[in-house]
């Protein structure tokens, strides 16, 4: 499939699960890594009609754009959509954008599993975090995707010692440490809490969110001591902004590129002490049916990374998970609140957003 096929085929979906038409969106963001699709061009899909437009880049920032552009009155309904495909060609390297060229980056093959895993490095030595909890962490999010018919490596169950025997790939991360690459698409609708009444959906609504950014990817040196907490900002902005805490949270879409960051990430959030993650992923918490499950579906590790989407499928598969719409062995307990991120330590940013099933 192209692109704009898998961009068309997710707005169709989209649409019609939400129960609307083409013509009740007024506001549109969408973009596609190689066709090189935007708003202007896709707001002729719907004949054309002056629409507001998004600029930010399909994940969290676009859904707490999106969010801003409705409470604004700029606009009532918002249309989220992206995909990538056809990127991966060169199958003897990891994927383009994993190895950007940037000077002292690409002469040192400081590609993104190196820059994360001197972050890791550098919190086991501080900490002495343990190299089994990353193998918990890698195994509970692919045991998850291992039960899921829509991921990419459904029935591949994992267990810790599977993780250790994959070939090393940037020490301490091993294969099964680090998030596949796949292709695919995605489309998520932000409409006001008035409309969605009308609709015959179980609204999910959005209680809060912020950006943490540091500076560029891959560009700046991943130096633990400045950009280990990133993140930290943007969760305790999210929490002030919706009048909750770690304890309201009821399962975490975390983003998951390498089994080290849900460690970071529980500690900088403030789920646990700093150097105390390693034994709360160790006693099973983010297990499926622990007190904090993590990545739900799958997450980045075992249900898709297909580029620029998979920032989208973290709120995304929040709002499955909150509707009840996983497979009943994935499908939580009447969960109430769930905390979407994407980014990470090595990549200098961090987004945070709350979820829930009713308004605060």
């Amino acid at each position: 499939m192209t692109e704009p096929a898998l961009i068309l085929d997710a707005i169709n979906g989209a649409l019609a699960d939400a129960g609307l038409r083409a013509e009740d969106v007024d506001g549109l963001n969408v973009s596609s890594w190689v066709a090189r699709l935007d708003s202007r061009t896709v707001s002729q899909w719907f004949g054309g009609r002056p629409v507001w437009t998004g600029t930010s880049i399909p994940g969290i920032e676009a859904v707490l754009e999106a969010a801003a552009a409705i409470q604004a009155g700029q606009c009532h309904t918002v249309l989220i959509a992206t995909a990538q495909c056809g990127e991966y060609t060169d199958r003897d390297s990891t994927v383009s954008w994993t190895r950007p060229q940037n000077e002292f980056v690409e002469c040192w093959g400081l590609y993104t599993a190196a820059e994360f895993a001197l972050m890791a490095q550098r919190h086991m030595h501080i900490y002495g975090t343990p190299r089994a909890a990353l193998s918990e962490v890698a195994a509970a999010i692919r045991s998850n995707g291992a039960v899921n018919p829509d991921a990419v490596f459904y029935g591949r169950e994992c267990s810790p010692a599977e993780v250790e025997a994959s070939r090393m790939v940037a020490d301490p991360f091993h294969l099964l440490d680090c998030c596949i690459t796949s292709e695919g698409g995605a489309c998520m609708i932000l409409t006001t809490a008035e409309r969605a009444k009308d609709l015959d959906v179980t609204p999910i609504h959005v209680l809060g969110g912020a950006l943490d950014r540091q500076g560029m990817s891959y560009v700046t040196a991943p130096v633990w001591e400045r950009y280990g907490w990133v993140g930290r900002r943007a969760a305790e902005l999210t929490f002030e902004q919706c009048g909750l805490g770690t304890k309201d949270v009821d399962f975490a879409e975390f983003y998951d590129p390498f089994s080290f960051e849900i460690i970071r990430q529980l500690e900088a959030f403030g789920f646990c002490k700093e150097g105390e993650g390693a034994d709360f992923v160790l006693e099973g918490r983010i297990r499926i049916d622990g007190d904090l499950p993590v990545a739900t579906n799958g997450g980045i590790l075992s249900y898709s990374h297909a580029g620029v989407v998979q920032l989208l499928q973290k709120p995304l598969n929040a709002v499955l998970q909150l509707q009840g719409r996983l497979v009943p062995e994935l499908t939580l307990h009447e969960p109430k609140v769930a905390l979407a991120t994407n980014g990470g330590s090595g990549a200098l940013f961090c987004d945070v957003m709350a979820l829930g099933k009713e308004p605060v």
